[in-house]
C-alpha cells in the first residue's frame, strides 16, 4: 500500500485525482529542492481550504449553537480554525509523516511544526473540495475538525482559563518561566514552564514565547481540571 493510499484509508476518502492529495502534502521546501514547476506546492490549495473551512465551521456553529450571539460565534470559530488547533487535528491524523518536505525542513523538525501541519490540513481540505465537491470536504471537516468543540475552545483560550482557575482556587500566583531558547532567529524554538509558585504544572514549546505559554497553560489545565 502506498503512503498516499494509506492516508486515503485513514481519512476515509479516496481521491479520483490522487495528484491533488500529493500536491496538498507537498511543502514549498520540497518543491524548491526538486525544482518542480512553479505553483506545485500546497499553498494555493491551502488558500482554498481555508475558505471552505471557514464556511463549513460557520454553518456548523450557527446550527449547533442557536443561543450564541455573533461575537461569541466569531470567537468560537477562531478557536477552531486557528493554527494550534488545526495542528492538533493534523497530529491526530499523523499527517506529518505523509508530508513531502525538503531535507533541511525535515531535519529541523518540519513534520511536527505547527505552521506546516495546519497549512497541510487546510490544503487537504482544498484538495478534497476540488476532487469530490463541497459535501465531501464538509464530511472531512466534520469528522476530523469539528469534534470535541469544548476541548478545542479550552485549547485556544487556555491562558485566560488557567488564570481564572488559579485565581479562584490557589493562593499563589501563576507565572511562566522560559526554560530554553534554541535555533536560528528565523526558526526559534521556545520551551516554557507554567508554574504556581515554585510548582511546575505544565510545559510547552512553540516558535514564539506566547505559543509556548499557550501550550504550557493547556497542559496545566488538563492536569488541574480533574482535581477541581
Amino acid at each position: 500500500m502506498s503512503k498516499l493510499t494509506e492516508l486515503e484509508s485513514r481519512i476515509g476518502y479516496g481521491f479520483q485525482q490522487q495528484g491533488l492529495l500529493r500536491q496538498a502534502l507537498t511543502h514549498s521546501s520540497y518543491a524548491n529542492e526538486k525544482h518542480m514547476k512553479r505553483l506545485s506546492d500546497n499553498e494555493r490549495l491551502e488558500f482554498l481550504g481555508d475558505a471552505v473551512l471557514e464556511i463549513v465551521s460557520s454553518e456548523f456553529l450557527y446550527q449547533n449553537y442557536p443561543k450564541l450571539p455573533e461575537g461569541d460565534l466569531t470567537k468560537l470559530r477562531a478557536s477552531i480554525v486557528c493554527e494550534p488547533t488545526l495542528a492538533l487535528c493534523a497530529k491526530e491524523l499523523d499527517l506529518g509523516s505523509y508530508l513531502f518536505l525538503g531535507k533541511g525542513e525535515d531535519l529541523t523538525g518540519g513534520r511536527k511544526r505547527k505552521s506546516i501541519l495546519s497549512d497541510a490540513m487546510e490544503a487537504v481540505i482544498g484538495a478534497i473540495y476540488l476532487d469530490g465537491g463541497f459535501e465531501s470536504a464538509k464530511a472531512f471537516i466534520c469528522r476530523f475538525i469539528l469534534t470535541d468543540i469544548e476541548h478545542k475552545k479550552l485549547f485556544y483560550d487556555s491562558k485566560t482559563i488557567l488564570q481564572e482557575v488559579v485565581q479562584g482556587n490557589y493562593e499563589e500566583t501563576l507565572h511562566y518561566e522560559l526554560i530554553s531558547e534554541e535555533g536560528p532567529d528565523h526558526d526559534k524554538q521556545f520551551s516554557v514552564e507554567a508554574k504556581i509558585g515554585d510548582r511546575v504544572i505544565g510545559e510547552g514549546t512553540g516558535h514564539t514565547k506566547k505559543a509556548a505559554e499557550q501550550e504550557a497553560a493547556y497542559r496545566a489545565l488538563l492536569l488541574l481540571k480533574p482535581k477541581l
